[in-house]
């Protein structure tokens, strides 16, 4: 048996497990990513993996890293290396959550496009061989369409359209936003500075969601976020030959979210697979599939052994 701890880092949230054939650990839950000027602070993540790995009862055969930002925001050589330092295990890999994402949705590494909508919202279509195709991630800057930070802004936005008086605006919006962020003039620091923006603005999506199918503002903001990430995945999904589409993410829980998403895949033609699991499922599955001595060839910036 191959003992596999496997962890996933998001923007509001770490998750680590083990797993041993059939058997499986509880869950740990533990705080997320934090961005600076140097991107994601991987060593103050780190603590967390010791001291799971510090109560097996074995070194772990497989430590399997997922990480949102791998590519964009860290230098995916140096987060094995500190991965690599701070648990004993036969093999380390590290791979972006888009990676581990698709192969929890599909349950083994074979060839696939999945879009991972959350905080963020990237698209990975890959045959695991010679075509490795990545679509936005860019975080809620510059990309991240359709995702929960974007339609936190995209909330913000509308609410301060009707601040200023402008007639798409939201009241709803701006009083919802207002119960709970504050005085409007303190949002542009906490939208631009802060730390955990992704994550504070992805907070904001189930209000903006709640509100849809009352206000027009709100349900155009989640129409559009379907319609958003149905071409990302559409356009990922044509880049692989034979690749089985599917999309994994809490953002799809969003009912006005879900069904413009289901709307625009149904338009674009195409046959979305049920997910069979997470992000976490897919590290852990990526390990099994290593400690097994299955084939799996690095290709950063997407995935790194060791």
């Amino acid at each position: 048996m191959t003992v596999v701890l496997g962890v996933d880092v998001g923007g509001s949230g770490m998750r680590v497990a083990w797993a041993n054939g059939s058997a499986r650990g509880a869950t740990v839950l533990a705080d997320g990513a934090h961005i600076g000027e140097g991107g994601i602070d991987v060593p103050a993540l780190l603590p967390v993996l010791s001291s799971y790995a510090a109560q097996l009862t074995c070194p772990p055969d497989v430590v399997v890293w997922s990480m949102r930002g791998l590519t964009t925001l860290a230098d995916p050589a140096e987060v094995l290396k500190h991965v690599a330092s701070a648990v004993a295990a036969r093999r380390v890999v590290v791979t972006s959550d888009a990676v581990a994402s698709l192969v929890g949705a599909l349950g083994e590494v074979r060839p696939g496009a999945v879009l991972a909508a959350g905080t963020g919202a990237v698209m990975l279509a890959t045959d695991f061989d010679g075509v490795w195709h990545r679509g936005d991630g860019w975080g809620h800057v510059l990309g991240d369409r359709g995702s929960g930070a974007w339609i936190g802004l995209q909330g913000l936005r509308a609410a301060l359209r009707h601040r200023d008086g402008l007639d798409d605006g939201s009241a709803d919006l701006l009083e919802t936003v207002s119960d709970l962020w504050g005085d409007p003039y303190t949002w542009p620091r906490a939208v631009m500075t802060g730390r955990s923006a992704p994550a504070e603005l992805a907070a904001l999506a189930p209000a903006v969601g709640a509100l849809a199918p009352t206000d027009p503002a709100a349900a155009a903001i989640c129409r559009e976020a379907g319609h958003e990430l149905a071409r990302t995945l559409a356009a990922g999904a044509a880049a692989v030959r034979g690749a089985t589409p599917c999309a994994v993410g809490g953002l799809l829980q969003l009912p006005a979210v879900r069904a413009a998403f289901d709307d625009a895949v149904g338009l674009l033609g195409l046959d979305l697979a049920p997910a069979l699991g997470t992000a976490l499922d897919g590290a852990l599955a990526l390990g099994r599939h290593v400690g097994e001595g299955r084939a799996l060839a690095a290709h950063p910036p997407y995935l790194l052994l060791s």
